[in-house]
This record gives C-alpha cells, sequence and structure tokens, in this order.
C-alpha cells in the first residue's frame, strides 16, 4: 500500500505543479499566451476569465457534490447493473445541468448562442448540397463570405448535426444546449459499457462515480465537443459488443461502430486519432474479427461525404492554413506544450496525475482493460499536442478522451478514491464558481 500511496501522491503532486505553473507563470513572466477579446484578459490555460460568481443554484451543487461524496460509491458497488446504468445517467445529468445552472440558463445557452459557433450558420443553412459542396472553399480566411471559427475549424458532420436540430425545431441556442448536455450525459454510460463488455464490470462500478461527477461537466454541458465525446464513446461500446457477440450479430455490431466513428471524423479533425482506442478495444476483445466490416462502414461514411462534394483529406489542408492565419501564430508552442497538460488536469481533475502515475508504477497488477484504454487515450492526446494543431482550449477538445483517462481512478486504492473524489467535486465547484469558461 506504501508503494502504490506513494507514486499516487508524487502524480498528484505533479499534477497540482502542473495546473499552478500554466496559471502562475504566464502572469509572473508576464508572457502573452493568449488572445485578448472586448480589452477582457483570459485567464490560461483555460479559455475564460476570472469572475467569482454564487448564486441559488450553487447551494443545490453542493448538495449534490456531498451526496456525491458520501452515497455514489457505495451505490455504484451495490446496484443491479440497469440500475446503475440508470442512476448514472440521472445523476449524471444532474451534474451538468445543476453546474451549469449555476449562471441561470445563459450557462447553458451562451456557448452555442455565440456568433463564433454553429446555430448562427445553421440557421442560415437552406440547401445543404450547396453547403458541402462549397463548404472547402468557404475555410480560408480570404474568402469572401469565410465560415465563423468553429464551423471552419471542424468537418462538416457538426454543422450538419445543428442544421438537424434547426430543421425539427430544436434550434434555439437554450434547446440545442439542452440536447447537447441530454446526449452528453450519456457518455459515462457507454465507457461504463465498453469496460464491463471488456470483463472489467469491477472496473466499471468502481470508476462510474469518477465518470459521472467528472471535473469535465464545467465544460460538457456547454460544449458541442461533449456530443462528440458521447458519439464516440458509443462508437467504441459498439466495437466492444462486436468482440463478443454470438452468431452473426457481431456483423451489425461492427458496422455500427464503423459508422459511429466514421461519423466521428466528420466532427472533429482530431477523432482520427480515436484509431488508437479502437485498437485497444480489438486487443482487450481478442478478436480482430470485426475490424475489416467496421473499416468498411467507416469508409462508407466517408464516401458519402465525399460524393456529395467533401472530401475530408482535401478539406485538412486548408483547415491547416486557416488555423495558422488565425490565433493559432499567436499562441506560444514553448508555453501550451505544457499549458495544455494544465487545462487538461483541470477538466478531468488533478486526480487524472495520481491515476496515471499509479497506474504507470503497478502495471502488473493495474486491470488491463484500463492500462490499454487509458493508455491508448494518453498517447491520442500526446500526440495531439505535439502536433501543435492543439493549442489552448483543450478543456473542451480533448473532452473525447477525457473519460477513459479518469479509468486510472479505478487503480486507485481505496483511501486516495475515497478522498480523491472529493478532490474531483471540489475541482468542479471552484472552476464553475470562480471562472467565467467560454464553454
Amino acid at each position: 500500500m506504501q508503494v502504490r500511496s506513494r507514486a499516487a501522491l508524487v502524480g498528484l503532486l505533479v499534477a497540482l505543479l502542473v495546473v499552478a505553473a500554466s496559471v502562475a507563470v504566464p502572469q509572473l513572466a508576464g508572457w502573452d499566451v493568449v488572445t485578448r477579446r472586448d480589452d477582457v484578459d483570459e485567464l490560461p490555460p483555460l479559455h475564460g476569465f476570472w469572475r467569482p460568481s454564487v448564486a441559488p443554484m450553487s447551494v443545490v451543487a453542493v448538495l449534490l457534490a456531498g451526496a456525491a461524496w458520501r452515497w455514489a460509491p457505495a451505490l455504484a458497488q451495490r446496484l443491479s447493473w440497469r440500475g446503475l446504468l440508470l442512476a448514472s445517467y440521472a445523476a449524471g445529468l444532474a451534474w451538468l445541468l445543476v453546474l451549469a445552472l449555476v449562471d441561470g440558463t445563459d450557462g447553458i445557452s451562451r456557448a452555442l448562442g455565440n456568433p463564433f459557433e454553429y446555430l448562427g450558420t445553421a440557421r442560415d443553412t437552406d440547401d445543404v448540397g450547396l453547403m458541402l459542396r462549397t463548404f472547402i472553399d468557404r475555410i480560408p480566411y480570404t474568402a469572401e463570405d469565410n465560415w465563423v471559427t468553429h464551423v471552419a475549424g471542424h468537418p462538416p458532420g457538426a454543422l450538419l448535426f445543428f442544421v438537424g436540430l434547426v430543421r425539427i425545431g430544436l434550434g434555439g441556442d437554450l434547446a440545442a444546449g439542452l440536447v447537447v448536455t441530454a446526449i452528453a450525459a450519456t457518455t459515462a454510460l457507454a465507457v461504463m459499457s465498453t469496460v464491463r463488455t471488456l470483463g472489467s464490470e469491477a472496473v466499471a462500478r468502481t470508476a462510474a462515480p469518477f465518470l459521472v461527477f467528472t471535473p469535465a461537466a464545467v465544460f460538457m454541458a456547454v460544449s458541442a465537443d461533449a456530443l462528440f465525446a458521447a458519439v464516440a464513446a458509443w462508437g467504441l461500446c459498439a466495437l466492444a459488443v462486436a468482440t463478443r457477440a454470438r452468431g452473426r450479430r457481431w456483423i451489425g455490431w461492427a458496422g455500427l461502430a464503423g459508422l459511429l466513428l466514421g461519423a466521428c471524423v466528420f466532427l472533429s479533425y482530431g477523432l482520427p486519432l480515436l484509431g488508437l482506442l479502437a485498437l485497444a478495444v480489438l486487443v482487450l476483445g481478442r478478436s480482430w474479427r470485426p475490424l475489416p466490416v467496421a473499416v468498411l462502414a467507416a469508409l462508407a461514411v466517408v464516401a458519402a461525404f465525399a460524393v456529395a462534394g467533401f472530401a475530408w483529406w482535401e478539406a485538412y489542408p486548408v483547415l491547416v492554413d486557416r488555423y495558422w492565419d488565425g490565433v493559432a501564430a499567436e499562441r506560444p508552442q514553448a508555453y501550451w506544450v505544457w499549458g495544455n497538460l494544465g487545462a487538461l488536469l483541470i477538466s478531468a481533475g488533478p486526480l487524472l496525475g495520481a491515476g496515471i502515475a499509479h497506474a504507470g508504477s503497478r502495471r502488473r497488477r493495474t486491470d488491463r482493460t484500463v492500462l490499454l484504454l487509458a493508455g491508448a487515450a494518453l498517447a491520442a492526446v500526446v500526440v495531439a499536442d505535439l502536433s501543435r494543431m492543439s493549442k489552448s482550449e483543450v478543456e473542451r477538445i480533448w473532452l473525447p478522451f477525457i473519460p477513459w483517462l479518469t479509468l486510472t481512478t479505478a487503480a486507485l486504492p481505496t483511501p486516495w478514491r475515497r478522498w480523491g473524489l472529493a478532490l474531483q467535486l471540489a475541482t468542479a465547484l471552484v472552476v464553475q464558481h470562480l471562472l467565467y469558461t467560454s464553454w
């Protein structure tokens, strides 16, 4: 126990040091590492600024956090699996909503209602076919009618989702925010189900409170990237089921996995990195049989977009040029290569440092599912970080990888999990009440 606790302690201290340095160093050294808007100084490493606030909903948030700390770990072990999934969804949705509503309904509507986001463009999109055919032409800043920041920075699948919401009458800022939040709350269920399907139900149950009451909830309720995280998690879950399905049912599950993971490629340019997690799932499932079917289904998504007029491989180089024509050129890599990690540790919670350090130091005794899934997610984050295409805003951009990293908390010794959950809950409350985040 001493050895394991020492590794966890070192990991936690390093995580806290990285967070503190990522906040303090730019301030103390006078580094200009962010883009300033409206004469408001952002507070790196997060995309937001200092604004302490308390509201009536704050009381509810604290009470919910207290209840989660007191009862969630025990209930996660005692409930039936179906009961655990239902309780996890209800509790996770409540956690997302309560934190966001500390800022009133604006806490849910403000991000998607931002003119740089998708909804405004979605409301103006009357011809989807024309939009897809001209999408690449409108990415560059030099284009006469160039896309707004988030539309230009993502493949058209993200915009198409919001066009769909507009078409069915859910295109209002608040309505769309609630839809995104409701979908985002399913992410924990998908991760838990994946882990259980791969033979580690005990890990899924132990990790459940950390997945449900994650500090990332501060960013999930108001970010389209949380939607991407949910689609990715369910795609990986379907792939896991395909490795274990009997008869010919595996074909359907593999096809569904390919469709969902293929769709992810058209939600965010960084999500091809999910391939690392998909390989981890196949290794853990001890079956490569679903791979050809999943690949064919994913290629069908790629082909459908290409036929409609959008070729991913043609768009990405254009996006890179726009990226470097914008604020990316003003964000120094010397800071963000490690400042990103500070943002990640705030979003995922500093206990992540303890979990990773413990799992790394006790590889032979750590559940193989945790090692491979969290290891694949960590590798994806490292690649994204070193690519220089992720500079700032990773508290939301890396949401698809955070739940898989969070699995490392299940490997911590029991006392660490008990007080670690309190630390995670406190992190969410502090970030929500002290900072005005842009997501």
